[in-house]
């Protein structure tokens, strides 16, 4: 096998931010801290942050571009699916690997603003405007579904891939005297109720798996008091 050393980078996900010196056919490979792989970016400080960033702007770019078709006089439930079916899937490639964040939130809610043409400066709530296209908070609950149906596959298996997730490789980080908040994992969206043994023995009964991430599976209905 061949190798382009000008093609290759390097890329260390460490705390420790020392470049990584190997050196193909005399030549050093360059050090990066971020590339881009199957069409989302990896970071060398493993959060996900700058990958959802971007494709909410592409999802963004994409509805600009359409804005005619989503704000036009069609049915209203006609344009929310060519919302949900173009736009949210621009913004939700390859969302089975996130951790769920706030600015997710925010772009639903854009999404929604800008199909009935409510502009902030209306001072329109939240809550009015969900309610004025008929629809919940949706698109942490369509991310749930995505992952809880790839980590369900993951955890069936026995692979490298499931020995990643389960972080049962060799290479882990010592934590000692770490100030802050423990980060937020993959499967920790799956997993606030109840520990990761019972999620893996959830995922290996497809029928348990199924009545706990399908169907039934709904989207959270926020409670707001007057």
């Amino acid at each position: 096998m061949e190798m382009n050393v000008g093609k290759t980078k390097v890329m260390r996900i460490s705390r420790q931010q020392s470049p990584v010196k190997i050196m193909v056919n005399q030549k050093q490979l360059e050090n990066v801290e971020s590339f881009k792989y199957l069409g989302s970016i990896l970071t060398n400080d493993e959060r996900c942050t700058c990958e959802i960033k971007r494709r909410i702007a592409m999802a963004k770019a994409a509805f600009n571009k359409k804005s005619a078709l989503f704000t036009s006089t069609l049915d209203l439930q006609l344009r929310k699916k060519l919302v949900k079916g173009y736009i949210w899937r621009i913004a939700l490639y390859g969302a089975e690997t996130w951790t769920l964040q706030k600015h997710l939130e925010s772009f639903e809610m854009w999404c929604w603003r800008r199909m009935e043409k409510i502009s902030w400066t209306d001072h329109v709530r939240n809550e009015d405007v969900l309610l004025r296209v008929k629809e919940q908070r949706n698109i942490l609950h369509e991310i749930r579904k995505r992952k809880a149906n790839w980590i369900g596959h993951i955890l069936r298996r026995n692979c490298v891939l499931q020995r990643v997730t389960e972080g049962k490789i060799q290479g882990g980080i010592e934590v000692t005297g770490r100030q802050g908040r423990r980060r937020r994992n993959l499967l920790d969206d799956l997993k606030e109720r109840r520990g990761y043994s019972h999620l893996k023995e959830e995922a290996l009964d497809r029928t348990m798996w199924r009545a706990r991430f399908g169907r039934g599976f709904g989207p959270v209905v926020r409670q707001t008091t007057k």
